[in-house]
This record gives C-alpha cells, structure tokens and sequence, in this order.
C-alpha cells in the first residue's frame, strides 16, 4: 500500500508540473479540462497496471541463502516498528473522517440553500435568491445572487452569463470529483494544487464564453474586480474569487495557434510513455512444463502441411499402378515411412492410404542332386557349425543373434510403440511410456528389443545388452 502510495503521488506531480509548464497559460481551456480529470485517473491507475513476462525456467538456479538476524537485533526492530502501522492508519482515518463530515456539511448547505430561499426559473438555469450578502456562485443549474441586487437589476448581464457557463458547461461533476478524491488523497499536497488549477480552469472557461459574446475586455475586467470578492463561498460551488483575478487578466490577452496547441499536446506521448514504464509493476513469471506435459507433447506430434501434400503425392502415384506389379523405390518407400509415422490418427484417416506390395515368390528350390547306386557321392558335407562365443560354454544357453537394425531413430521408435500402448521394460522391469522415453533421450546408445504381437500388446525392452525377450 505505501508503494501505491508513492507511485501514485509522483505520478500526479509530473502530470501536474507538465500542465503548469505547458498547458497552463494557454488558450486551450477545453483540452486543459480534460487533461487535469485525466491526470487524476491515470496517476490512480498506472501503479495497478501489470507488464507479465515469460521466461523457460533455467536448469541451473542459485541456491537460496537464508540469512537469520540475531535475536536480539530482531526483539529491538519489533518493539520499534510494531506500533507503527496503527499510528498512521488512525492518522489516516482520521483525515478521512474530517474531509468526509466537511464534504457531507458543504452538500447539505448547499441543499438548504436551495430549499429555504425563493427560485426563479429560467429556462435551465434556476436562480436561488438568498437574503445574504453573497458572491454569485453556482452549484449544478443553480445559481446563488443576492435577492435584493437581482430584483434591483444591480447584478451586470456579463456577471450573470458567466455563472450560467458554469451551470451549462456542468463544472461541478469536476468539483464533485476532485472532492472525492480529496477525501481518499488528503494527505497529498498536489491533490490541492490539482483542484486550484481545475476550478481556475472553469473560471477561465466562463471568461472565454463572455467574451465570445462581444463583450469588451477592459469592460469585462471591470466587472469582475467590482464583483470578485475574498470571502469563502462554499467549497462545492464555482464562485468568482479575488486570487483568480490577475491569472484570468493574463489569459484573457492570450491566443493559440492550432500549431501550437498540437506541438504541445504531441508532448503528452513521451511523458505518458515515461510515466507508464517507470511506475507500472514487472512480473516475470518462470514457464515450466511438467515432465508428463513434455511427454505428452512429443506423443502429439503432427505432420506439417507440407509433409501431408509429399505424402499425398507419393502414395497417390503408387496407389494408381495395380497392387502385383506394384514396385516402389526405396528412397521413395522411406519418405512415406517416415512421414506417416508422423502423422496423427486424423491425419491418417484423411490422407490417402500407405501403398503396399505383393512380395515376389520365393524362387523354385534346385533338384536334389541325384546319387547312383555304387557311386561316390557328390554331395558336399554340411559345413561344421561356427565356433561358440568365448562367453558361453559347451552345452549351455544359446545366445540370442542381435536385433535387426531400426529403420527409423530410437526415440522416434519409442514415442510410435508408446501410441500403440506397447509394454515396456528397462533391465527386465516394468517401466512407463515417460520413463522410456526419458531414459532414451538421456542415452540413445541403449540397445531396444521389440517383440510384435497381433492380439496382445507389444513388448519394448531397453537394456545396456543383450537380453532374451520371454514370450
């Protein structure tokens, strides 16, 4: 909270600091309006705004260091800082409640004024006549005068125009805003330079409005100094003040050029870039997949649009000789492998199907050699058996003969058999899909054994050797 705090107020001071030095002393009364309610919003705003970052978590972190404090350094911090936060949230509150009973107090003055005293309507303007001494002031599409000058026809038409700019022109939503915000924020001091400069900005709204009817400066000014008064009208209500004066005679001589009045509002985009990247937070968030999201994501591997179109074309050429004179090349014959082991079931079901041959027959086995009676034979001898492996003894257990070559890569070979739901072992024990998968890709060198079944799962074996797979 005491970030936000902070952030916030530094916030409204660059804005309020860039309009005194731009904005201020300009003709731009409209836009100036605007800016100010727009500053108030975005400087309570901005410290909520939130740029996520995404980052792979690296897979080696530093260890985290817990530094203990001492016992005795920890009791004097507690006993010094416990109270602390009480203290100032009951100063807080405090100053809460005051701006909200004076807020209520103004609200309610302003109501009986209303309720109690006579009214004159005028088209959309209600003029309320009070028996008091008073400024003219206006509240909404009331505007207070003293009864005795108005019946009297004492109280100028300029002065009386001016109020119903105000009245026209809504400045009391402003005034009702910045009030508000006074009661949350009335422990920062830019919060009252920020109303000061949004009811002088209506002043300099009425002016404007007065004198686009015609009226003589030097006559206006006249005016308004026989009418500006240094008693304190209600905080809710736009009043014409003697310390507005001197700024409002030295707006009054002042025109802006178009030119200028879009140089100067073009400045609004790096002091809005600025103030946006300097007291917005930053969340970096650490992306790490589970090991079973991982492996999930290898088993869903598709082929890519290209791949499909190749595949298409390859086994639609086949596809259209007949199936006996079917002969397909072998580089060919491995494309259409490999990318159907890529593709998904969809894709399978919608691309054109895998080209198969008829496999030639076996050539006609030679004539057993004849042997005439009372001839020698000429039938060689069967060649002797080969010499048994320095590891295996006379008589024992015959060794397997190794695996046929793979044609595709282990780790492809393990994802295809993990989609068919084949079984599998590591040194004869029963591992997982994961776990298979996980032990080929941190060494493909392992030796796999693969037994097909048709009516039973498949049966992979992964060892460091040679191993006999049991049926």
């Amino acid at each position: 909270m005491e970030l936000y705090i902070l952030k916030s107020a530094a916030c409204l001071a660059l804005f309020f600091f860039f309009y005194k030095g731009v904005f201020e002393n300009t003709s731009m009364h409209y836009f100036k309006r605007f800016y100010l309610l727009g500053a108030l919003v975005a400087s309570f705003v901005i410290p909520f705004i939130t740029f996520t970052t995404y980052t792979p978590v690296s897979e080696l972190s530093n260890p985290a260091v817990l530094v203990t404090a001492s016992e005795g350094t920890e009791t004097e911090a507690f006993s010094l800082l416990v109270y602390l936060p009480t203290i100032l949230w009951s100063l807080y509150g405090l100053g809460v409640l005051f701006f909200s009973i004076r807020f209520i107090r103004n609200i309610r003055s302003l109501f009986l004024k209303i309720s109690r005293n006579q009214k004159l309507k005028l088209q959309h303007i209600i003029h309320v006549l009070l028996g008091d001494s008073v400024t003219p002031h206006t509240f909404f599409n009331y505007i207070f005068l003293n009864k005795e000058r108005f019946e009297a026809r004492e109280i100028p038409q300029e002065v009386l125009l001016h109020e119903q700019t105000h009245a026209l022109q809504k400045h009391s939503i402003d005034i009702l805003i910045i009030e508000l915000i006074q009661i949350a924020f009335w422990f920062n001091p830019i919060v009252y330079a920020m109303k000061h400069s949004i009811k002088l900005n209506h002043e300099f709204l009425a002016d404007t409005a007065v004198i686009s009817k015609g009226v003589e400066q030097s006559t206006y000014q006249n005016i308004i100094l026989a009418f500006s008064s240094n008693v304190p009208e209600n905080n809710l209500a736009n009043a014409i003040h003697y310390s507005f004066i001197k700024k409002r005679f030295t707006v009054m001589k002042t025109h802006t050029s178009k030119k200028t009045a879009w140089l100067r509002s073009l400045l609004l985009l790096p002091l809005l870039a600025f103030v946006l990247f300097s007291f917005s937070s930053r969340e970096t968030i650490s992306t790490a997949p589970p090991a079973s999201e991982k492996v999930s994501a290898s088993l869903q591997k598709e082929a890519t649009a290209k791949e499909l179109a190749e595949y298409n074309a390859l086994a639609r050429k086949y596809n259209a000789q007949p199936k006996d004179k079917r002969i397909i090349l072998k580089k060919d014959l491995q494309r259409l492998e490999t990318i159907y082991r890529k593709m998904s079931d969809a894709q399978k079901a919608k691309a054109e199907p895998f080209p198969e041959c008829i496999p030639p027959p076996p050539p006609p086995a030679p004539d057993a050699p004849k042997v005439i009676k009372g001839e020698k034979s000429t039938v060689p001898p069967p060649p002797p058996p080969p010499p048994l492996p320095d590891n295996v003894a006379p008589g024992g257990d015959k060794m397997l003969p190794p695996p046929p070559p793979i044609s595709e890569n282990a780790l492809d070979h393990i994802v295809t058999m993990a989609k068919e739901n084949a079984i599998f072992y590591y040194e004869n024990e029963k591992i997982s899909s994961d776990k298979a998968i996980a032990l080929i890709k941190e060494n493909p060198e392992l030796i796999i054994q693969t037994r097909m079944y048709k009516s039973k799962p498949h049966v992979v074996n992964i060892s460091t050797k040679g191993i006999t797979i049991d049926d």
